[in-house]
């Protein structure tokens, strides 16, 4: 397949495109600071630009089978930064007849963390986790065929293919996975065709 990933040179970018090229897959790479991606394959195409220049993204997805947003925000503070960027991609796809885009949300956007890590979550987080949800919230009133990510805590451990997933709510007793096993999750459902037009919880 050829991916466009855009927030590539992030960590769970970095593990996805990794991943994807150990596949065969062929990646463009779009990032603001191509110096943060270290990577080097010659599958790989890295484009500098900005998400939410309608211009630059239409012309990146150009060509390609399937969208990967690892997109975050910078801070805890308030932003809109992950829905104008969502807004652009949805458009420029619906402009190109491209269908398949897969997104990295993060668990609690939607309130569904019992107890108190919930609690702290959404008190800590409730930024970022707004910005997410108008953004999911987008997708999910689009045409495309979407899939969402909603992992728990993440770190930086190694790929083990062996976590749990939960279309509502997250998984019981769930606190993290690693951002190798999100990019399994998001790499396996575009191979599959998995989890279209669903929300998925995913931890250990």
């Amino acid at each position: 397949m050829k991916f466009v990933v855009f927030g590539a040179s992030g960590r769970t970018g970095q593990a996805f495109v990794n991943q994807a090229l150990e596949e065969g897959h062929f990646v463009t790479a779009f990032v603001r600071t191509p110096d943060k991606l270290t990577i080097t394959n010659s599958n790989l195409h890295i484009i500098e630009g900005n998400v939410t220049d309608s211009f630059q993204v239409a012309h990146a997805i150009t060509g390609h089978d399937a969208v990967v947003s690892c997109l975050g925000t910078d801070g805890l503070g308030p932003s809109t930064f992950l829905e104008e960027a969502t807004s652009t991609i949805i458009k420029a796809m619906q402009e190109q007849g491209l269908h398949r885009i897969l997104y990295t949300a993060s668990a609690g956007i939607e309130g569904e963390i019992p107890g108190m890590t919930g609690w702290l979550a959404q008190n800590i987080l409730k930024n970022p986790l707004r910005d997410h949800l108008k953004a999911v919230q987008l997708l999910k009133t689009s045409n495309l065929n979407w899939t969402v990510a909603r992992p728990m805590g993440l770190t930086n451990g190694p790929v083990t293919a062996q976590y749990r997933k939960a279309v509502t709510g997250v998984p019981e007793d769930s606190k993290n996975i690693s951002r190798a096993d999100v990019a399994h999750f998001l790499l396996h459902a575009a191979n599959a065709e998995i989890h279209l037009k669903q929300s998925v919880a995913l931890s250990y």
